[in-house]
C-alpha cells in the first residue's frame, strides 16, 4: 500500500534540507523565505536490514524495498489560511497525505535568517493554527453543500453534518480535529473532506549536531508540546543527515561511529512514521525478487495478498508463512519446513511483523 507524508513548517526551518536527506531528489535549499515554491515530491526507500539478510539465504535477481512518498511544501506563515505568504495553494498538497511531519527549528545561532528568538513551541502553534483555520474553512464549505440534502432528509448528509459540527467546534477553538475521539461512523463521514488536522502528526525537531539526542532546552520544549498534543516526536539534524548521505559508504560508517550514531535518521524517521500510522512489513522472497510490502497492523492474510495484486484478495486460498528469524536461524526454507516452522494459514490469519509469505491464489 502506498504511504505518503507531507513535510510542513515555517520558512527556513530545514524542511527542504530534510527532504533532500530523505530522498534521492535534491530540493532547492536556501537561507531565505519561500525558497521552496512548487511542492517537491520524491519516493524514499525504507531502510530495512532484513532484506539483505533474506538475500544471504535466498538467491534472487533483485531486492525491492518498501517506499514512502515524501511531499515537501512551501513554508507556511501566519495568515496562510487567508492567503498570506504562498497561501492555500500549498495547503492542498497536504490533504492527500497519510501523515504530516512538522519540522520545527530547535537550534540556535544565526546561520539561518530569523529576526526573532528561536521559539519551537510558538512556531509549532503558528503552523497548527493555520492548519486548523484552513480546515475550518473546508468544514464550513462542506456544511453549505450538505445543508440542502440534509433538509430533504438525506441520512448520510445528516450524519456528515453532525460530524462537521463537532469538528467545527474544535477548529474554532484552534484545536486539531484529531484532538477528539471519533466513532467509526463519524470518521467515515469526515474522510472525504480530507481534514489536515485529522491526520496523524509527527513533530521533527531539527537540532544542531551537538544535540542529536534532543537533550537541549529547545528540543525538550517541543517534546513536551508533542506529548500534550498526543503526537509523535523525533529529533534529527537535517544538515548532518544530508552530509552523511553524500559521503562514501566507508567514510560515512567511520563518521557515524565517531559521532556515536547507530543508524541514519531516515531509519528512525520511517520507524516513527510506521508507528504513527500503525503500519507493519511483510516479505515475499523468491529467485526473481525479494520485496518488502507495507500493510496496516492487524490486516488478515487476504488483505495482505491484495496489496500485491487487487485480485489476490478475492482469489486467496491460503498462505505459507514463516518469520525472518526462522530463516536467519535455519538457513533455508527446506530446513524451516523440516523443523515444522512453515505454517499454513487461512483467511483469518492476522499478519505479523516480519512474516515471509507465499500466497496460494486461485483462478
Amino acid at each position: 500500500m502506498p504511504v505518503s507524508c507531507g513535510i510542513v513548517g515555517l520558512p527556513n526551518v530545514g524542511k527542504s534540507t530534510l527532504f533532500s536527506a530523505l530522498s534521492a531528489a535534491r530540493a532547492e535549499i536556501g537561507n531565505y523565505p519561500f525558497c521552496t515554491i512548487e511542492p517537491n515530491v520524491a519516493v524514499a526507500e525504507v531502510p530495512d536490514g532484513r532484506l539483505a539478510m533474506i538475500q544471504r539465504h535466498i538467491e534472487t535477481q533483485k531486492i525491492v524495498p518498501a517506499t514512502v512518498q515524501i511531499v515537501d511544501i512551501a513554508g507556511l506563515v501566519k495568515g496562510a489560511s487567508e492567503g498570506e505568504g504562498m497561501g492555500n495553494q500549498f495547503l492542498a498538497n497536504i490533504r492527500e497525505c497519510d501523515a504530516v511531519m512538522q519540522v520545527v527549528r530547535c537550534f540556535g545561532g544565526d546561520r539561518v535568517v530569523r529576526e526573532e528568538a528561536v521559539d519551537p513551541v510558538g512556531d509549532a502553534e503558528i503552523v497548527e493554527l493555520e492548519l486548523a483555520l484552513a480546515d475550518l474553512d473546508t468544514v464550513r464549505k462542506a456544511q453549505d453543500r450538505l445543508a440542502k440534502r440534509a433538509r430533504a432528509g438525506d441520512k448520510e448528509a445528516l450524519e456528515t453534518l453532525d460530524a462537521c459540527a463537532k469538528a467545527a467546534k474544535l477548529l474554532e477553538a484552534g484545536r486539531a480535529a484529531r484532538a477528539s475521539a471519533w466513532t467509526e461512523r463519524e470518521a467515515a463521514a469526515l474522510k472525504p473532506i480530507c481534514l489536515m488536522t485529522m491526520k496523524p502528526m509527527l513533530y521533527v525537531a531539527n537540532v544542531a549536531d551537538d544535540d542529536l539526542d534532543g537533550a537541549g532546552s529547545l528540543a525538550q520544549a517541543l517534546r513536551k508540546h508533542a506529548a500534550r498534543q498526543a503526537c509523535g516526536f523525533i529529533t534529527i539534524c537535517a544538515d548532518l543527515e544530508i552530509a552523511l548521505r553524500e559521503m562514501p559508504a566507508a567514510d560515512r560508517a567511520a563518521f557515524m561511529a565517531e559521532m556515536g550514531m547507530k543508524e541514519l535518521g531516515l531509519a528512525r524517521l520511517v520507524v516513527a512514521v510506521y508507528d504513527l500510522l500503525g503500519l507493519q512489513t511483510f516479505f515475499t522472497a523468491g529467485p526473481k525478487e525479494i520485496r518488502a510490502w507495507t500493510i496496516r497492523s492487524g490486516w488478515k492474510a487476504p488483505q495482505a495478498a491484495g496489496v500485491i495484486h487487487t485480485d489476490f484478495e478475492k482469489q486467496f486460498i491460503r498462505a505459507e508463512v514463516y518469520s525472518v528469524g526462522d530463516l536467519d536461524e535455519l538457513g533455508t526454507e527446506t530446513a524451516i519446513r523440516a523443523a515444522g516452522r512453515l505454517r499454513t494459514e487461512g483467511r483469518d490469519y492476522a499478519m505479523q511483523e516480519g512474516d515471509v509469505t507465499h500466497f496460494l491464489i486461485g483462478k
